[in-house]
């Protein structure tokens, strides 16, 4: 069994902590045995993830945990904040749509990259985004 720790938690305040958030994400891939190309998912989806954290959500945390199961592990990335919510969740999973003046794939994209999506947003409270990574192959 690999040394990863079950949970790991990142504060999102500024942006210098989203390349911490990439760091640590891509840490736990690697030491989970994740493919290259799985990897660059994951981060991808976690700097897009944590860029809207911070620009959005007016900062917030990044979660990394480690789910086992018996026939499968799973690395999952939860990020939340208690910023403005989002008032249309249809719109903003749009390709395209940016509030801030960006390309608009953050939501989407990271939709697309994951395996597991979920966002719950509550305007005026804040914004809770999931996404899970199943591992191909069981990982030690």
């Amino acid at each position: 069994m690999t040394n990863v720790p079950t949970v790991q938690e990142v504060p999102i305040r500024e942006e210098i902590d989203i390349v911490h958030v990439r760091q640590a994400v891509r840490d736990v891939a690697v030491s989970l045995g994740f493919s290259l190309v799985e990897q660059t998912k994951m981060v991808t989806a976690a700097s897009e993830l944590a860029r809207n954290t911070q620009v959005h959500g007016r900062g917030g945390t990044a979660r990394i945990r480690v789910e086992r199961h018996t026939d499968a592990t799973t690395l999952r990335l939860v990020f939340d904040d208690d910023g403005p919510g989002i008032v249309d969740v249809e719109q903003a999973l749009t390709d395209g749509y940016s509030s801030a003046g960006g390309l608009g794939l953050g939501l989407s994209g990271a939709r697309r990259l994951a395996d597991e999506f979920d966002l719950h947003t509550v305007p005026g409270e804040g914004t809770t985004v999931s996404v899970g990574f199943r591992a191909r192959k069981p990982v030690p």
